[in-house]
């Protein structure tokens, strides 16, 4: 395991570590793990969610946070407590607002196996009451611009219909050669390795890996052949994460 980034968060690459879940999905986190125990503040969780054709997620509770799921491979069935049905594919983003709670259920499409990323954003205390809402977007629906060396894609921010209650950006990142991520200053951010191999800051960054910061700054991103990732950044909300399983007091 790579073992380059300080626990508290600081700067540095981590190999994402395998959970199995109680279903029998399997993800590969990138935090909270053994090696990198801290939340990321104001995000609570993220990981790489394997989901085979007989397994899956069913009807379960959540509150006090949102979640981004994002699609890598696949479909990805979702139906909620609000009445809301919907199957995400490749590509595609879903938005849940839990705040005073929510219950829904995730399961493949088609009877086939799927893999997306799930990231949980806190809610600030002063919304953890809010009303539970959904949102989700087609691929169609991202914004996605070209610049030297990549081809960025937002899920979350400035054109993207998915919103949060916390000022975040994430983007998909297909790089071809370098790219610079520009955090602003106080923003706490991570990148996550979704495919391919390259470098973070002269390190190596790998499928699986995950490279953290608390302090902002601009961080460079090579590759010799292809390398995707995200790049996730919010403001901190400054306040304790008490995760309790499905969660967020």
């Amino acid at each position: 395991m790579k073992t380059d980034a300080t626990t508290d968060g600081g700067d540095g690459v981590l190999s994402g570590e395998r959970v199995r879940h109680g279903t029998g999905v399997n993800s590969n986190r990138a935090f909270p793990t053994e090696g990198h125990p801290a939340n990321l503040d104001p995000f609570v969780l993220f990981e790489r969610f394997y989901i085979d054709p007989d397994d899956g997620f069913p009807m379960h509770p959540h509150k006090g946070f949102e979640i981004v799921s994002y699609m890598i491979e696949g479909g990805m069935e979702h139906a909620d407590s609000l009445g809301v049905e919907h199957t995400a594919r490749e590509d595609e983003a879903m938005r849940i607002t839990t705040g005073s709670g929510i219950r829904h259920s995730e399961f493949p499409a088609d009877g086939e196996a799927c893999n997306g990323l799930q990231l949980w954003v806190n809610l600030p205390r002063e919304e953890k009451e809010a009303d539970p809402d959904y949102v989700d977007a087609s691929a169609d629906e991202l914004p996605t611009r070209e610049t030297d060396g990549a081809t960025v894609t937002t899920v979350v921010g400035e054109g993207s219909p998915i919103e949060l209650r916390t000022q975040m950006e994430y983007l998909d990142v297909r790089v071809e050669d370098a790219w610079t991520w520009t955090v602003p200053e106080g923003w706490a951010g991570f990148l996550y390795a979704v495919a391919g191999s390259g470098s973070v800051e002269g390190d190596a960054f790998d499928e699986g890996d995950v490279f953290t910061t608390r302090e902002g700054g601009e961080f460079a991103v090579a590759t010799d052949g292809d390398l995707r990732l995200v790049a996730v950044a919010g403001w901190p909300h400054g306040e304790p994460i008490r995760q309790q399983g499905p969660f967020v007091l």
